[in-house]
């Protein structure tokens, strides 16, 4: 129909005709996500890493050995990580670091200084151990401290070498397997801990409960200092520390293995006591006392395992916990 417009022009009225329609393309939309699966099949859930846990435990039984899975190595790391060189300085703790048998390169003595207790000690124990005395003028020792205090006395550290936490981990459970270690495989793994005292305090407790490594990542970690050292009295000597070019693979790694990871938080699936894996080939995971466990290490582990205490407001720091745990386990594979 024609229609004649305000302004005098003709304009057209088209009846709307037929509208292409979408083929079907929209009808999934309308169909909805289908019935919510089962607790036990849903990934992020308690239920699901239990029910991974029950097939892998009757896998093992089935087949009556473990096996050490080369597809594990996926990430692997290079070659062995090195810490920087460091010094000790200031007589009280060169003294102290010498006392505590840290390795040391060479002692560093200013020319001409002035003898105490302190410096005749350092002099003794030096010399006792076969470690190397220089007589280095105060601008050269100023220069290896960064003009710290140093009085006249600076102990060299070696950086220490780490193992591979891939190799450590091979090695272990295969001595186990031919009988030359008697305990299944025990290594603790610190995610997020930055004190070489909690370090320290973790190598000497893993040492005291038969424990055969610590695995820490080659970032934002801790590494073994001299703190380290001295807080470990001695224990860094006979247990290993590994390094991982990333936790979270070498997580991953220890479960194809037949490691089972278990994290240590307050909030966790199964207490401390009630534990049923003690006595399998274990990793336990330590955050740090402010952040805990971060979110992917937490995701990949077997368990999450939490220490009762008897007041929700304290918590417990890395090492003690640490401490704790590792009592538990050594007790239940004991007993057994």
């Amino acid at each position: 129909m024609e229609l004649m417009a305000n302004n005098g022009r003709r304009s057209v009225k088209m009846k709307k005709g037929p509208t292409v329609g979408t083929g079907g393309h929209g009808r999934k939309a309308l169909e909805g996500k289908g019935p919510t699966p089962k607790a036990e099949d849903r990934p992020y859930h308690k239920a699901f890493k239990n029910k991974q846990l029950a097939e892998r435990s009757e896998a093992k039984r089935a087949s009556g050995s473990r096996t050490t899975s080369t597809a594990a190595r996926t990430g692997r790391s290079g070659p062995k990580g090195r810490a920087t060189e460091e010094v000790v300085t200031g007589r009280n703790s060169v003294v102290e670091a010498l006392r505590a048998g840290i390795p040391a390169k060479a002692l560093h003595v200013a020319v001409r200084i002035e003898m105490d207790d302190r410096v005749k000690e350092s002099l003794k124990l030096a010399a006792e151990r076969g470690i190397p005395l220089m007589e280095t003028g105060k601008p050269e020792l100023d220069r290896m401290t960064d003009d710290a205090i140093h009085q006249g006395l600076v102990l060299q550290i070696p950086p220490y070498e780490y193992q591979d936490a891939y190799e450590l981990a091979e090695e272990t459970l295969e001595a186990w397997k031919k009988g030359h270690v008697a305990n299944a495989p025990l290594f603790v793994a610190l995610d997020g801990i930055t004190d070489p005292r909690n370090l320290g305090a973790i190598i000497r407790s893993v040492s005291a409960f038969s424990g055969h490594g610590v695995i820490v990542p080659e970032r934002r970690s801790v590494g073994v200092t001299a703190s380290a050292w001295k807080t470990s009295a001695g224990a860094a000597v006979r247990v290993p520390v590994a390094r991982a070019a990333n936790l979270n693979n070498t997580l991953k790694a220890f479960k194809n293995m037949g490691i089972y990871v278990l994290g240590l938080d307050g909030d966790g699936d199964v207490s401390l006591p009630d534990l049923a894996l003690a006595t399998e080939p274990v990793c336990l995971v330590v955050g740090s006392e402010g952040k805990g466990l971060s979110r992917l290490v937490r995701e990949n582990c077997d368990q999450i395992v939490s220490i009762p205490i008897d007041s929700a407001m304290e918590s417990l720091n890395a090492s003690m916990a640490v401490g704790i745990s590792l009592y538990e386990i050594s007790r239940q594979r004991a007993a057994k």
